[in-house]
């Protein structure tokens, strides 16, 4: 089975069991196969926790699930080191970010301090613990979820953390007919639960490869490189795209091109990722804000505004 054989399977996999939301699995898999990590924005109970759980079956990668909450500690996430009475030394007691697939369910109601126990293990794929460095596994992926900063009892996250989140996506509620069409396979017994897996984290880790190395012209590069400068120069925003934003938007857009059965980057790949990478790191200034004008608009003018370099 090639790479792309292999990505088309666990899509349609995936879609088995998570009913309607075609557009969010792509971009999910856009997001794993770039090497990113995801965020999952939305109210209780539209199936975020469920589409990362349905990812790890789907791969048979490990899976490890931590509920944050206020009084969760860093050392819940990390793992601690624990004295070992027979030998007489400390050893490392591995928590859940050891796993392949890391699902931080409700990350924003835990304390600042948590959260950035992520940090070091997003952006290095590693964790430190008593002054030990410990490798996190080859193929490693935080699903992070988030509900709406208004509800009681979150808090929000920092911009260091958004920064290290490759995507942000919204899952909505399901449209009309979906619902019945969910509650039909529940009935029936098919439940996310009774995923099997269709590739393996091999594979997966064979087409990240594959899209590392997929065709960017220079052309493209510039493109990019404009959007996101851009950003950076437009007075509504306090906070443009970082560099490493504009890493994972180049990443994101050959996820796009894989998937499409392309071995090179098209404009129109960046465009279709642009929302999805670079919303979720842009603040809007307090004039903005005041006037109510919405970050999405305003990227979707810029994206409009830069040159699109002819092939």
């Amino acid at each position: 089975m090639n790479e792309w054989d292999a990505a088309k399977k666990l899509e349609e996999n995936i879609n088995r069991f998570f009913v309607g939301k075609e557009e969010v699995v792509e971009n999910m898999l856009i997001c794993l196969f770039a090497g990113g990590h995801l965020l999952l924005e939305d109210v209780p109970g539209v199936g975020k926790t469920t589409l990362g759980r349905i990812l790890a079956r789907s791969m048979e990668a490990s899976f490890g699930r931590i509920s944050f909450t206020p009084d969760t500690l860093p050392g819940d996430v990390v793992g601690v080191s624990i004295y070992n009475r027979k030998t007489g030394e400390f050893e490392y007691r591995p928590g859940p970010v050891s796993n392949q697939i890391l699902l931080a369910d409700e990350i924003n109601r835990t304390s600042p301090k948590t959260q950035s126990a992520l940090l070091e293990a997003m952006a290095e794929g590693t964790v430190t613990v008593d002054g030990e460095v410990h490798r996190l596994p080859e193929l490693f992926m935080v699903i992070a979820t988030q509900n709406p900063i208004e509800f009681i009892g979150t808090y929000s996250l920092p911009e260091a953390q958004l920064d290290r989140f490759m995507m942000r996506l919204v899952v909505g509620y399901p449209r009309r007919g979906e619902e019945v069409k969910m509650a039909s396979l529940f009935l029936e017994g098919k439940t996310p639960e009774r995923a099997e897996a269709v590739c393996s984290a091999q594979d997966v880790l064979r087409i990240r490869e594959r899209v590392a190395h997929l065709t960017v012209k220079p052309s493209v590069l510039g493109y990019l490189e404009e959007l996101i400068l851009l950003t950076r120069s437009e007075d509504r925003f306090l906070l443009g795209a970082s560099p490493r934003a504009l890493l994972s938007l180049l990443r994101a857009s050959q996820g796009k091109a894989f998937l499409e059965g392309r071995d090179y980057v098209k404009p129109d790949d960046v465009k279709a990722v642009a929302p999805n990478v670079l919303l979720h790191r842009l603040v809007l200034s307090g004039e903005a804000k005041a006037k109510k004008e919405n970050a999405a608009d305003i990227l979707d003018s810029l994206v409009r505004k830069v040159k699109v370099p002819v092939e």
